[in-house]
């Protein structure tokens, strides 16, 4: 309601209309940096993910099936996901790159802890 009477004596007053050419000058710097610069970054991370991709390396696909990497043509890459399978796919259906040793740590060491209190248990 304040807003309303704001914009009302902005009306009536001669400074009113420089404030709101400001107003209507900064809008389209808000969308650059809320919208428009960070779209551009995550295409370039995406872009430099899947230009440093290889051979052998295991990656997720947008529609969220895991595999490895086979066989690399120059816009397509060959993903076997299962034995003896494997789908050729654009380089633009792969969404990451998967990483198994940072995942096999984390399952070591939250194992263990359950294991030292079931044995302290049975005790």
């Amino acid at each position: 309601m304040h807003a309303f009477s704001f914009l009302a004596a902005a009306d009536s007053s001669s400074g009113g209309g420089i404030g709101q050419l400001l107003i209507l000058l900064l809008i389209p710097f808000a969308m650059y940096f809320l919208l428009i610069r960070p779209q551009r970054k995550r295409m370039k991370q995406q872009t430099t993910m899947q230009s440093s991709l290889g051979v052998g390396d295991e990656v997720i696909l947008n529609s969220g099936i895991y595999g490895f990497i086979t066989g690399e043509e120059t816009d397509r890459f060959w993903v076997e996901i299962d034995d003896d399978v494997q789908i050729r796919v654009a380089k633009a259906a792969i969404q990451g790159k998967v990483n198994t040793s940072d995942e096999t740590k984390d399952d070591s060491a939250d194992s263990s802890p359950e294991l030292s209190d079931d044995a302290s248990d049975n005790s």
